[in-house]
């Protein structure tokens, strides 16, 4: 029951011409309070149709609500008027070469870069020493000496000792490295360090004096310890890239070594467990499975360290014929 000082009241408000509002959506019911001057407080409920605008189009109030259909752009609206939206094209990185078959493969194509490189060099020299030769020969009367390089049995020890000196190094911090990448490369059959110190035992054994690693190789040492330490998928690429330059080069020197100095002696380098190509291969496949997961900016690190590697490793080999 209310209470008696206060009243209800409705008022019915006229509701809006169509002309002014369009078509209805909802109605509703307003409450609004009101105070009346002797402080009576009247509820006053407002049944007037609340109109809210919406977007539509005009019909026919005989036709049928189910055959309108919505309608048709032409060339006279807006939206035709735009110029198509073009979509952007995805750039695409062009591939590297030897890219899609691994690290390894795009580090063959520097290697193989390289080698053209010095093959172009020395040709250049011998056209420049064949042409002063020809010169000398029309203005002297006399023929150019050709002078070659003949390995020495002092250069190839040092050979020996700086060669296991790297060797010894990148398999010690492949044992010792707490990285769990390291472990893929642990006992590949491929390690030399046994076998250099082998060889070197037996040349000493020939009256020879046991020189020291020279500075270059220690410099190249304490370099790839940092590699390790630091950034493993560079340190990896220096250490495939020194046993495939052994294989692939080093081994083939020592054999022509042996013919001419140690009366054809087998060297304990120039043996292996197995297939060194074979051996090799599965130390390739385990790097590029790991290199799968280098991003761009890392390989593209390693193919430079690859050039670096083959630098400081012919530094070594050029100790056989130092005099």
């Amino acid at each position: 029951m209310k209470p008696p000082h206060m009243a209800a009241a409705t008022l019915n408000i006229p509701p809006l011409t169509p002309s002014s509002l369009p078509p209805p959506s909802r109605i509703s019911s307003l409450h609004y309070p009101i105070y009346s001057t002797n402080t009576h407080k009247l509820n006053i409920t407002i049944t007037n149709p609340i109109r809210v605008p919406l977007i539509s189009y005009c019909t026919n109030p005989t036709t049928d609500v189910s055959t309108i259909s919505p309608p048709s752009q032409d060339e006279t609206t807006p939206n035709n008027l735009l110029p198509p939206v073009k979509k952007k094209r995805k750039p695409y990185r062009r591939l590297r070469p030897g890219e899609a078959q691994g690290i390894t493969e795009e580090m063959r194509f520097v290697a193989m870069k390289l080698r053209d490189k010095k093959l172009k060099v020395e040709t250049d020299k011998l056209d420049e020493k064949e042409n002063g030769s020809e010169r000398e020969s029309d203005d002297d009367g006399e023929g150019g000496d050709d002078q070659t390089w003949e390995p020495e049995l002092d250069g190839f020890l040092r050979y020996l000792v700086d060669s296991q000196f790297v060797f010894s190094t990148i398999e010690r911090m492949v044992d010792e490295s707490q990285d769990v990448s390291f472990a893929y490369f642990r006992n590949s059959g491929l390690e030399r360090s046994e076998s250099f110190a082998k060889d070197i035992e037996w040349l000493g054994q020939q009256d020879v004096t046991i020189p020291e690693p020279l500075f270059t190789s220690k410099k190249y040492v304490k370099y790839l310890e940092e590699l390790a330490a630091q950034s493993p998928p560079l340190f990896f690429c220096h250490l495939y890239n020194i046993y495939f330059s052994h294989i692939a080069g080093g081994q083939v020197i020592a054999r022509k070594v042996s013919e001419k100095l140690l009366e054809g002696r087998e060297l304990a380098i120039c043996q292996w467990p197995g297939d060194p190509e074979e051996l090799l291969k599965g130390m390739r496949d385990k790097l590029n499975a790991l290199g799968e997961h280098w991003s761009r900016d890392e390989k593209n690190k390693c193919l430079k360290e690859t050039s670096k590697c083959f630098m400081y490793m012919g530094t070594i080999i050029r100790l056989i014929i130092m005099r």
